[in-house]
């Protein structure tokens, strides 16, 4: 490991223990005694690190409040990225969880030098890093993957306020078409990425889903910046990934049986929930575009009934008139 690498390992060694030898830290860090003395006095004269030598115990430790100097040890960190042992560990399962939302290695591949100076910092070895990494299982069901060279290519024009040119599949429709849009925002919603862009050929904000990109390239122009209030306020309203701003109140109740899980869910950030005298629970929603609430309502089969709006009803009753037709 290089100097810097020591500098964090030395203060996550004294910092975890309270007290540590100058054998242990030398063992720890596979450095000559020489090394390591310099490493301390470096830290002490140019980082100002108020570790002290405690003859008693032979070991060091940070000087506490109060004594000596009045340094507060719990006051000082290394310039920088600082990490305690615990927030090393979270940080490293969530490169498993980056591995399960990105399967193209996209965000990974930029992350690695990161995460490598992490596992130095934490003091593990390959084994027990792939062991830690192993422990944590991400599932991602019906996951649509977005081609890797397309994320890049957008998640850079986004940063860069580029604009983009787009062919793009509708999937209604089924049917393609060549967008210039502004990027504003990507999304990350049931196992797949959306662009939140303005879209200069209707002259308004768009999400278009990124497995749905036949084909993009950036333009030399400078993307038009929407305020993300109004991407929030535009695209944001109603239930799921569709958006809209015509916004409607689904009323929704749910069996005393079902009302056990449904009750710990979050539909929506506006939703609101009653309990019923009988233990069934009441939702209220608001939604734009009734196909994926009407989706997510039939999963519940008999355990959810709609009583507002009537064309929700109406849409949701003929659904299961037509699953149920095909076992008749």
């Amino acid at each position: 490991m290089d100097r810097t690498e020591r500098f964090y390992r030395i203060e996550l060694l004294i910092k975890s223990r309270g007290g540590v030898s100058f054998e242990a830290l030398q063992a720890e860090l596979e450095v000559s005694r020489a090394t390591l003395k310099r490493d301390l006095q470096y830290l002490r004269d140019r980082m100002d690190a108020p570790i002290v030598y405690d003859r008693f115990d032979n070991a060091y430790r940070f000087e506490a409040q109060g004594e000596g100097t009045g340094t507060a040890a719990t006051a000082h960190e290394l310039p920088g990225v600082w990490f305690n042992e615990a927030e090393i560990h979270a940080l490293l399962t969530m490169h498993q969880l980056i591995a399960g939302l990105d399967a193209g290695g996209v965000l990974g591949r930029h992350l690695q030098p990161l995460l490598d100076k992490l596992h130095g910092m934490l003091g593990t070895s390959e084994g027990e890093s792939r062991e830690l990494l192993r422990r944590v299982r991400v599932i991602s069901p019906a996951r649509r993957p977005v081609p890797s060279k397309w994320f890049e290519l957008v998640g850079s024009a986004l940063l860069k306020r580029e604009r983009l040119e787009m062919l793009y599949f509708t999937r209604a429709r089924r049917s393609e078409s060549q967008r210039e849009v502004s990027p504003q925002r990507l999304t990350y919603y049931r196992n797949t990425w959306y662009l939140d862009a303005w879209c200069h050929r209707s002259e308004g904000l768009r999400r278009f889903a990124l497995d749905a990109v036949r084909s993009v390239r950036v333009l030399p122009a400078r993307a038009k910046d929407v305020a993300l209030k109004t991407v929030q306020a535009e695209l944001d309203g109603g239930y799921g990934i569709f958006s809209g701003k015509a916004l409607q109140t689904a009323t929704l109740r749910f069996s005393a049986e079902a009302a056990q899980w449904v009750a710990a869910e979050e539909w929506h950030p506006q939703q609101s929930l009653r309990w019923l005298d009988d233990g069934q629970l009441e939702m209220k929603l608001p939604f734009t575009d009734p196909t994926e609430l009407a989706m997510d309502l039939l999963r519940h089969g008999p355990q959810v009934q709609v009583l507002a709006p009537a064309a929700l009803v109406k849409l949701v009753a003929q659904q299961a008139r037509d699953t149920a037709a095909l076992y008749a």
